[in-house]
This record gives structure tokens, C-alpha cells and sequence, in this order.
């Protein structure tokens, strides 16, 4: 999750496709009109483990949008794909 928000925080498409499950990865990402993210806090995990195959990840990410400070608050559900842990979906709510 945290070097999910990295990516987003400076705008790196390629890996959040890379890390995104190929059944609900969207044909791009586009960062125009996008916040600047400020802050992240993990506020509680389930799972994801090297035992777990899925986990998921409750957060509350913090932004600027247009000069003015706002937060997101997402339960993000992930899964291991060829090994490796991609972000399956989210349930965002605010």
C-alpha cells in the first residue's frame, strides 16, 4: 500500500499498473486535475502475510486539491498474482 501512495504521490503509472490485478486494471492513469498527496496513515491491515494470499488495507490519505486540504479514506482489498501482491479494488468512504 505504501509504495502504491509513493507512486501516486509522484505520478509513476507504469507501476501502479504493474501492481494493479489484471482483471480490474484500467487501460491507463491519467494524473491531470489530479490532488497532490500529502500524508498517508495506515489505520488498520488484515492478511498479507508471506501465509495470506489475500489482505486487505484500511487508510486515510491526505491531499491539497486546488489549494485546499482534503482526505481520502479507503478500505483497499489485494491479492497475490504470479507471486507477487497487486491491488485488486477499493471501497472508498468518506
Amino acid at each position: 500500500m505504501r509504495s502504491r501512495y509513493s507512486a501516486y504521490a509522484v505520478r509513476d503509472a507504469a507501476y501502479l499498473l504493474r501492481t494493479w490485478h489484471p482483471d480490474t486494471r484500467p487501460p491507463g492513469i491519467g494524473f491531470e486535475g489530479a490532488p497532490r498527496w500529502t500524508g498517508l496513515d495506515i489505520l488498520e491491515t488484515t492478511g498479507g502475510s508471506a501465509f495470506h494470499t489475500e489482505g486487505t488495507v484500511t487508510f486515510r490519505a491526505r491531499f491539497t486539491d486546488r489549494g485546499r486540504p482534503g482526505s481520502m479514506h479507503e478500505r483497499s482489498r489485494f491479492t497475490r498474482h504470479e507471486g507477487a501482491w497487486v491491488y485488486v479494488d477499493g471501497d472508498v468512504t468518506p
